[in-house]
């Protein structure tokens, strides 16, 4: 794992902010007193960035920014999520104009009464069967 730039000198924050991740690395456990005072020992002899990856090789996130650059992503981004199909689209857009219609009727053509509103029902019912994959 190579570091960013490991010939940049360190700032007393950078080397403040590596001892602070390696106290948050006793904290969770990970190390324990000993290993934490020889790797802070490390930290603060610390000239370089390079100087600061051997404290750090072996752990897991907190690190120092520094070192940010020089880890790989342990995740990769999220797939986008596929385009609806026409089915997806044009079922998405019936039932709503299903549900207009109804209200339509029903105030317009009162003879039907209440059973106007099975038809977006209906359709919802007619689109799911329409959209749904097949297997």
């Amino acid at each position: 794992m190579a570091v960013d730039r490991p010939h940049f000198r360190l700032s007393d924050a950078e080397r403040a902010e590596a001892l602070d991740a390696l106290a948050e690395h006793v904290r969770t456990g990970r190390l324990d007193l000993t290993e934490y005072e020889e790797r802070s020992a490390l930290v603060s002899a610390a000239k370089t960035r390079g100087d600061l990856l051997p404290a750090f090789e072996d752990l897991p996130d907190p690190r120092p920014s520094v070192l940010a650059s020089a880890r790989p992503p342990d995740t990769a981004r999220p797939a986008a999520p596929p385009a609806p199909s026409v089915g997806q689209r044009l079922s998405a857009m019936a039932v709503p104009a299903a549900a207009v219609i109804a209200a339509v009727l029903f105030f317009t053509v009162g003879r039907f009464g209440i059973f106007v509103f099975v038809i977006p029902i209906i359709v919802a019912l007619a689109m799911g069967m329409i959209t749904r994959p097949r297997r």
